[in-house]
């Protein structure tokens, strides 16, 4: 029986965030897309809230080596365009310890890096600019927003070519159930258009328009 994080991926980001408005749940962290198309992962969140560096200095990445292989690694950069907060280095430590990827409410650096290593990274967009003494990781394993969606500790993040949805960790069975439903629905529609019916037809019978709607 395949895991959660193979189901997530196996259902990917659409039929996810279908499921999500089934729920009345807002997880779609628009405007944030991977470095590469062909790049997809799902794992748990594990938060970093990154703030101005100020007068008293500070990392942007000494957290690297607590992220367990498997997590994602979630950082809220409030937006920030103007100061990277992933490069390299980090790029690199992740791919060796098996990190599923990471996720940036704000640009990443050094891209070609993480194409060369298939690692994901999903951000606004790339620069140069490094975030050293321009900005500082202020907490770790807190609830923090990406794309205006919350993301608390442990949450599930699953990623593609499509963008990023956020899960929460309580909701996370019954929504990807019913993203295996919507993706089952589809594909009954594509197998009765291609025996002849029309393609409103095959979504009235199938009850295709209900399955996105809040219940």
């Amino acid at each position: 029986m395949q895991n959660i994080a193979e189901r997530l991926r196996d259902a990917g980001t659409t039929a996810l965030s279908d499921a999500l408005d089934r729920f009345g749940i807002a997880g779609q962290a628009i405007g944030i897309l991977p470095v590469a198309r062909s790049m997809r992962f799902a794992g748990r969140a594990f938060t970093i809230r990154m703030l101005p560096v100020g007068t008293s200095g500070g990392s942007v990445g000494d957290y690297i080596d607590d992220v367990a292989a498997g997590d994602v690694v979630v950082i809220d950069n409030d937006g920030n365009m103007g100061a990277t907060v992933w490069g390299d280095i980090l790029t690199w430590v992740a791919s060796e310890r098996g990190i599923a990827g990471t996720v940036i409410d704000g640009v990443c650096r050094d891209s070609d890096r993480c194409v060369e290593l298939g690692y994901p990274v999903f951000a606004r967009a790339n620069t140069m600019r490094t975030g050293k003494d321009r900005v500082t990781a202020d907490a770790y394993n807190v609830a923090v927003q990406i794309a205006g969606v919350r993301v608390s500790p442990g949450d599930w993040i699953v990623g593609d070519s499509d963008g990023v949805v956020v899960i929460p960790a309580k909701k996370v069975e019954k929504i990807v159930q019913v993203a295996e439903e919507i993706e089952k629905v589809e594909a009954m529609i594509r197998q009765k258009v291609s025996q002849g019916l029309t393609l409103a037809q095959a979504r009235k019978d199938l009850g295709y328009h209900s399955l996105q709607t809040k219940r």
